[in-house]
């Protein structure tokens, strides 16, 4: 699996948007991510100012959203999605879509799930739990 640095991650979201800007062609997960960042204009100001950004902390505690946090999440749905793994992701987050009738509204309700996962696999030190994962996911279809 691959585990990005918080620097990395950074990066690449500036690389691919300035890549956009500059009407060079994107590789592989950079084509994911540019929908997502064309999605959120309220973050392209910080996308053309790296040297700003690049090292900036999100505290919770100021109740800000971490605008890099937050695209990965987005990216890694859309990864999880394209290769439905784990396996009857993809058919979940189209039902939540449906249910919803908005992707964003859909994406940013599965977000709290992958979070929640996150968190608890971070918290316990154990690894990501597909079936709590995915049953967050059925729960939220069936609200």
């Amino acid at each position: 699996m691959f585990n990005p640095s918080r620097d990395q991650v950074r990066q690449f979201f500036f690389k691919v948007w300035e890549k956009y800007k500059n009407k060079q062609p994107l590789e592989g997960a950079e084509a994911l991510a540019l929908p997502i960042i064309l999605q959120h204009p309220e973050y392209h100001a910080m996308l053309d100012q790296p040297e700003r950004y690049l090292d900036r902390d999100y505290p919770p505690e100021f109740g800000e959203t971490n605008p890099f946090l937050h695209l990965a999440m987005h990216l890694s749905l859309a990864e999880q999605a394209s290769i439905d793994q784990p396996p009857g992701i993809r058919e979940r987050l189209e039902r939540l879509d449906g249910k919803l009738g908005d992707s964003m509204q859909a994406e940013h309700a599965a977000m709290d799930c992958l979070a929640e996962m996150i968190w608890q696999a971070q918290r316990h030190g154990g690894g990501f739990d597909a079936v709590i994962y995915l049953g967050c996911l059925d729960g939220k279809i069936r609200d």
